[in-house]
């Protein structure tokens, strides 16, 4: 068990670590990291070069949430209601390793959480990252797609009532628990569902902190800041 877990971490981690956001910007000549909010997350590439670059990098992201661990998404599209049963089995024992679909469950979280850390903390941008919404949201629709859509229905919402995507992006990372438990996708599904809203939540710090004074940017429906002049 030990091997294949540390294949769906490395890979997991290696495939998050894609700058996307980084080469899409370079590719126009910016540096993401020196303009707009400094970050390689769709929403900066969308605020400074617009909705065509925002939205490749949004897709790209998400695509590298299921595939740390590609065999393991094919088991759960070719078995989907024994994949649904998986975290259901309750935890991991170290001395009975889990077997069958259930080993491939822990693997496929496994290879979501470490891609979300590579995104945050690329190794190719000097650990450097976006905040992991769209890597998890890319990870959790293959692996529980009750919960991913009713998250996404609420980052809609709360979006387009508020325009600020910090605030739906939290309030959607912490409605996963809830719905994990809503849905019954057992203790496994639970904590990674625990640890994805809390690594959100401390990934946009400094936008609570914004928020509580008042100066949190609403994302701007006219036009985007950009493109800036090209750097070397």
């Amino acid at each position: 068990m030990l091997v294949p877990l540390s294949a769906s971490a490395v890979s997991g981690y290696l495939l998050g670590s894609l700058p996307f956001g980084y080469l899409v910007a370079r590719s126009r000549g910016v540096n993401i990291f020196e303009v707009g909010s400094r970050s390689p997350g769709a929403t900066n590439v969308r605020r400074v070069l617009g909705k065509g670059p925002g939205n490749t990098v949004f897709v790209l992201d998400m695509l590298k949430g299921p595939g740390g661990g590609p065999a393991d998404i094919g088991g759960a599209l070719r078995h989907p209601h024994e994949w649904a049963a998986a975290g259901r089995r309750g935890p991991v024992r170290l001395c009975q390793p889990p077997r069958g679909i259930q080993a491939r469950g822990v693997m496929a979280y496994t290879g979501l959480a470490f891609a979300l850390i590579g995104h945050s903390f690329s190794c190719f941008t000097r650990f450097r990252g976006g905040k992991g919404v769209a890597t998890a949201a890319g990870g959790l629709l293959v692996l529980m797609p009750q919960v991913a859509v009713i998250s996404g229905a609420i980052w809609v919402a709360v979006f387009y009532t508020t325009r600020y995507v910090s605030l739906a992006s939290i309030l959607a990372a912490l409605s996963l628990p809830a719905l994990a438990l809503l849905f019954g996708r057992g203790r496994i599904a639970l904590w990674v569902t625990v640890l994805i809203a809390l690594f959100v939540v401390v990934r946009h710090r400094a936008n609570v902190r914004r928020l509580l004074t008042g100066t949190e940017k609403r994302f701007d429906r006219k036009k985007p800041d950009g493109p800036p002049p090209a750097t070397p």
